[in-house]
């Protein structure tokens, strides 16, 4: 083409014509419209009970933790928030905790001052012992045999089995002579932690097991037969089919079965197949499993407890840290409803050390709580879901629970979940459609995200800092504190409400 003025004149206004359309396409591809959906509620339809069985027990670290300001303040934070009844923690019989001692004849020696104090500054703040029988006084022992957590706790079997059983019927003993038996057969006995991976050393595993639940229960019942007793306390969801049968064929005492179960466990492990199954289904497809081998057990009646769960077995700060947190707990919530009786989130507390002293305030730890009582998104996760009603209503959505309070409240939770590792996670507008609301309702709307009630952006803007100073601690709290409700307008019994990925949303119709 020949370049003369008129042409370049032509071609420069070509060029204005064409290019905020080339800019609108590109902004278009980059920022992709947000996702849509529609739930529609029925506040008619028929409900169904809704336990809060998500929040009637948390795990912790160890025993002798407990014994810290630290622990007991972050305790009262979550109790504030939930109202839990249990906690469960390891190594109640560990040696530095003092239980146990042998004399220079070899006969038992018990100190319950520790144990007096674990329990008593635990009822003091409204929260019950599930008591998981565990580790090994090292003068008990069989073999000197360690798991590698930092503390080191012994996994052997006793070197004398009648020993073992003296010292579950003297401390049981004590702990119904001093808070008697009312209290005491309201508490949890379970025996070990997870004896099919490496905290037990008894060969072969199962059987061995076996035997140390028989006599432990046996013992147990034999002080008082009010006391609750199960197990077999797996990992990946192990064994219960099995065991159930064990008792059941050998009339040994069972009040309860209890496992565990982590989102990124494998299904090879937990299921027995070689598919893949995300983290967001890993925790219900366990649930299911189980739920169904208790009901086709001989004792399809009893209570099914998840004495641990969580995202990730893992310190993964993306997951445990995360906003993540928010939708993934309300999912599992919405998935795990009517499976269990039980489920122990692991843990309520960053004071923790099977990995050794904290390093830095958000390391990827299990608690809901980081050091130095920092509330992660999970913290607020729970408080949000512990205002859902005690009846749920359904609905044709796998983002959402509906609920009824006894008051008549409609509470909704909404939620718009992508995995961490999802970097192209949209924006969703849902619209909720309540159908027979009638009369003048408040809405009132709570949000959990990347900009409500999550901390790392304030923690990022201080540059990660380690250990932080007092001033930059509370900055930090008041970061992760959820923001006050914002009211709502009801057109017509409709509100759409605008979820960000990793978004939890909590909406209460008064």
């Amino acid at each position: 083409m020949r370049c003369t003025a008129a042409n370049i004149l032509l071609f420069a206004a070509w060029i204005v014509a064409i290019c905020p359309l080339q800019t609108i396409r590109a902004q278009t591809q980059a920022n992709p419209p947000p996702a849509t959906q529609t739930v529609v509620v029925d506040v008619r339809a028929p409900i169904h009970p809704f336990p809060h069985y998500w929040e009637r027990m948390f795990g912790s670290g160890r025993a002798i933790l407990s014994l810290r300001d630290s622990y007991r303040r972050d305790l009262r934070t979550v109790k504030a928030a939930t109202g839990f009844e249990y906690i469960r923690f390891h190594a109640i019989l560990n040696d530095e905790v003092g239980l146990y001692d042998e004399d220079a004849g070899g006969n038992a020696v018990y100190n319950f001052s520790y144990i007096d104090q674990i329990y008593d500054g635990l009822l003091e703040n409204g929260v019950r012992p599930f008591i998981e029988l565990s580790f090994m006084p090292k003068k008990l022992a069989a073999a000197d045999v360690v798991q590698s957590f930092w503390y080191r706790p012994i996994v052997s079997p006793p070197k004398d089995w009648t020993k073992w059983e003296d010292l579950v019927s003297h401390f049981a003993q004590h702990l119904v002579d001093r808070y008697g038996i009312e209290e005491v057969s309201h508490w949890y006995f379970e025996v070990w932690n997870e004896p099919n991976l490496d905290f037990w050393a008894g060969e072969p595993k199962e059987d061995t097991y076996y035997h140390l639940y028989d006599v432990t229960a046996r013992a147990l019942k034999g002080v008082n037969v009010r006391l609750r007793v199960g197990g077999p306390a797996t990992a990946a969801a192990a064994w219960v089919d099995r065991f159930i049968q064990h008792a059941a064929d050998n009339r040994i005492p069972i009040d309860f079965v209890s496992t565990h179960v982590y989102g990124n466990d494998s299904a090879k492990d937990v299921i027995g197949t070689d598919e893949t199954i995300p983290r967001t289904q890993m925790v219900c497809r366990a649930a299911r499993k189980v739920h169904d081998q208790v009901k086709a057990s001989p004792r399809s009646d009893l209570p099914i407890i998840w004495s641990e769960y969580n995202a990730s077995y893992k310190n993964e700060t993306a997951v445990t840290d995360s906003v993540f947190m928010g939708p993934w707990i309300a999912d599992t919530i919405r998935q795990c409803d009517g499976l269990a009786d039980i489920m122990a989130y692991w843990t309520f507390s960053d004071v923790f050390e099977e990995q050794g002293v904290i390093k830095q305030p958000f390391y990827g730890g299990f608690g809901l709580i980081a050091e130095n009582n920092i509330p992660k998104p999970s913290l607020n996760a729970f408080k949000l879901l512990h205002r859902l009603g005690e009846n749920r209503i359904s609905v044709d959505t796998d983002s959402a629970i509906v609920t009824r309070r006894l008051d008549g409240t409609l509470v909704a939770a909404v939620w718009n979940l992508y995995l961490p590792e999802e970097m192209d996670g949209q924006e969703k507008n849902v619209t909720i459609v309540f159908k027979g609301l009638t009369g003048h309702h408040r809405a009132l709307l709570y949000r959990l995200d990347s900009a409500h009630g999550s901390v790392t952006a304030a923690y990022d803007k201080l540059g990660r800092p380690p250990y932080p100073k007092p001033i930059e601690l509370e900055q930090l709290r008041h970061a992760a504190d959820l923001q006050a409700p914002e009211p709502q307008a009801l057109k017509h019994g409709e509100i759409t409400i605008v979820l960000p990925p990793q978004g939890l949303a909590l909406l209460e119709i008064r």
